[in-house]
């Protein structure tokens, strides 16, 4: 009874168990196009591994793919999480429930585990939503081969003809069987066949062929390819093939008259103690290549031999014979080369070009290119870097190139080339950063608190005493652990102006070196002798102080790099001071005409006189100045002073003359401070001669003096 209830307990918690572990997953559903081929998911997606894969199928190895998608619920706001596996070209855009984008895959063979990953899911457990993609590709390999004939000894090469030849797995390594030895080679971009026979005989090869990207198979990825097949007659070579170990040799004096010791083949037919000539043609009066002195026979079957170099020769170029005379006796093949010579180094930046020259800087990582000759032989190592390959990421006899990273903290100047631990006499010269950084570690000090240089925008209004105008340095700001700038080279112009925009001084201040502060992880490598320490005073330069200069005068000062030490590079920023002042005082005399006067008489009534004639007024008033503009007036002004009413009337009978103090406020048509203007009047005051109060208003004509 106990295991019936336990069996039906288990009946009814799997299932639910199930659901609770089958959690919804926040894309609904995913397209992906890849020219005419499509892939979605989940519908075509595949269980590898106890994981969902998505296979995408590919031709090229740069490919444009747009992706479309549905969430499962309408308030994800979901975003591409960014990855070195793809590129984004369009970002996310929303069509009613569906969303789409762009990227680009390149080099799509070598990606491994490669996904697209979104987030911003909030309601799942890690906010993040990775779906596999697999890429699949149907690669094709042949062999082509119109002579098949092999002869015992030599090595013969033909080519692997595929329609994606990256995606071939290659090893490198010789295959020994029986019949043929073979093996697979990789170079620039195409895939080799080298075979070396072993029998006589007719023989059919079968060569397997894996990929690194699968094909459909079944229903099931597939990695493996049909082999190549091909049959082979296998001969006896005309002249007997010996092996030479080693197989490459350098032409130097010192090999031309010491020689090297080699291992030869033995052969019943190679005479000990004799010295056998070496050409590259089977005929008589081939060029001398080198000269081969047979010494005694080993234990290991091998011949121990001198070789004395005389020619250069290449593999490649075909085979040597052995010559007793003008006779062939053996063949063999070996490549005799040059010395290895650094002749010509480069640097490779990111986002950049290949340029000649051999300068590095404090923490970079750099690609180095070495061109000369037999570089292929050497074993290269940069003083005091870090190699990121552990070989070159490509190696030819004239090219080699490596991937290096300078350490931040580099004390060397001058880094040594080695081959083999030997000095190559190339080096590679370590220099400091001179880049051109923006003001933001110089400040502006004229009477408020500083203000960062890169950040004034336009024309700064002070009223009040300049007593000095200072540029602070900090020269913390110059270089940090991300990023290091070096020393900055900076000049100042400055131009004094007045209100008038008359010019009173000018100077240049040249040479001003901001070196980077003790918190630089190069600080202690700067030579600081020409290091500028001191804040630099205006004041010091200026033959007319700041604190002497008049209202509305202008400092302009432009502070810049010199471009020569930045190759042509660098910022520039105007700054302009400027002494502004609210208002200001002075004495005017004009000329007023056709005054209304109001006035009381006797009884306390007011009596509006008729229109006066031409008035003088000497008033002593203040002018406002526009508080956002530079010396320019509000069209108004008020002051006191004396008015002479009817000053210009001389008749016997003008009795309405008089001199009166007043409160004169004026309004102008113009804003611009003219010598000469026609204001309007308004004000009030006290006759002196009718001994009463008045106002009065009216046009006039006023004069500054």
């Amino acid at each position: 009874m106990l295991r019936f209830m336990r069996l039906i307990f288990l009946l009814f918690l799997l299932p639910l168990q199930g659901m609770l572990l089958a959690a919804p997953q926040p894309i609904e559903w995913l397209e992906i196009a890849i020219d005419t081929n499509r892939a979605t998911w989940p519908d075509d997606a595949i269980k590898i591994n106890n994981q969902l894969v998505l296979p995408l199928t590919y031709t090229h190895e740069q490919n444009t793919c747009e992706v479309r998608f549905r969430t499962r619920s309408p308030q994800y706001q979901p975003t591409l999480v960014p990855t070195a596996d793809y590129e984004l070209l369009d970002s996310i855009v929303q069509v009613d429930d569906l969303y789409r984008f762009k990227i680009r895959i390149q080099d799509i063979t070598l990606k491994e585990f490669l996904k697209i990953s979104f987030k911003n899911f909030p309601d799942t457990s890690t906010n993040l939503f990775d779906i596999p993609i697999q890429p699949i590709t149907e690669t094709q390999a042949s062999l082509y081969v119109r002579d098949d004939e092999l002869f015992i000894g030599e090595e013969k090469i033909f080519e692997v003809f595929s329609n994606n030849p990256e995606n071939l797995m290659v090893s490198n390594e010789w295959i020994h069987t029986d019949p043929i030895d073979y093996r697979l080679r990789k170079q620039e971009g195409k895939v080799y066949l080298h075979l070396v026979p072993n029998k006589l005989g007719s023989f059919n090869l079968s060569i397997p062929l894996s990929v690194r990207k699968p094909y459909m198979s079944k229903g099931h990825f597939s990695y493996q390819l049909n082999p190549i097949e091909q049959r082979f007659y296998v001969k006896s070579s005309r002249l007997q093939f010996l092996n030479i170990s080693p197989k490459e040799f350098t032409l130097s004096e010192n090999t031309k008259t010491e020689g090297i010791e080699v291992q030869l083949n033995d052969n019943r037919l190679l005479k000990m103690n004799k010295t056998y000539r070496i050409e590259d043609q089977e005929e008589p009066g081939g060029p001398l290549i080198a000269e081969l002195y047979t010494k005694q026979r080993l234990a290991n079957n091998k011949v121990l031999c001198l070789l004395r170099p005389y020619n250069y020769h290449y593999k490649a170029e075909g085979y040597v014979y052995m010559k007793d005379g003008d006779q062939a006796e053996f063949i063999s093949n070996f490549s005799i080369t040059h010395a290895t010579t650094i002749e010509r180094i480069s640097v490779l930046r990111d986002g950049g070009e290949w340029k000649p020259g051999n300068v590095l800087y404090p923490g970079e990582t750099v690609e180095i290119k070495l061109e000369g000759k037999s570089l292929h032989k050497a074993n290269f190592r940069f003083e005091d870097l870090i190699d990121l390959n552990q070989d070159s990421l490509q190696r030819s006899t004239t090219m080699a190139v490596f991937r290096l990273k300078v350490p931040l903290e580099i004390a060397k100047r001058t880094l040594t080339i080695y081959n083999y631990n030997q000095p190559t006499g190339q080096t590679l010269q370590i220099s400091e950063y001179q880049r051109p950084r923006e003001f933001d570690y110089l400040y502006l000090n004229y009477g408020d608190l500083g203000r960062k240089i890169n950040t004034i925008r336009g024309p700064i209004l002070y009223n009040k005493v300049i007593k000095d105008v200072v540029i602070s340095l900090n020269p913390q700001s110059i270089d940090s652990q991300d990023k290091l700038y070096g020393k900055q080279y900076l000049d100042i112009d400055l131009r004094v102006t007045g209100k008038q925009n008359e010019l009173i001084e000018m100077r240049s201040i040249e040479n001003i070196v901001v070196c980077p502060g003790d918190r630089s992880p190069r600080h202690d490598k700067y030579n600081t002798r020409d290091c500028t320490i001191e804040d630099i005073s205006l004041n010091k330069y200026l033959s007319r102080k700041t604190y002497d200069l008049d209202e509305w005068s202008k400092i302009s000062m432009t502070i810049k790099h010199d471009k020569d030490k930045y190759g042509g590079e660098g910022y520039q920023k105007e700054v302009d001071l400027v002494l502004k002042r609210n208002f200001t005082f002075d004495i005017d005399v004009s000329f007023p005409a056709g005054l209304i006067t109001i006035s009381n008489d006797t009884s306390g009534k007011a009596n509006f006189s008729s229109l006066s004639g031409i008035s003088m007024a000497m008033i002593a008033q203040f002018s406002f100045y526009h508080p956002e503009k530079i010396a320019q007036y509000r069209p108004y002004k008020i002051g006191a002073g004396f008015l002479a009413l009817n000053a210009f009337n001389f008749s016997e009978n003008a009795s309405d003359r008089d001199v009166g103090i007043v409160i004169l406020g004026s309004l102008y048509p113009s804003k611009r401070d003219h010598k000469l203007s026609f204001p309007l009047y308004v004000g009030g005051g006290y006759f002196v001669k009718a001994q009463k109060w008045f106002f009065l208003i009216g046009p006039g004509i006023r004069v500054r003096l």
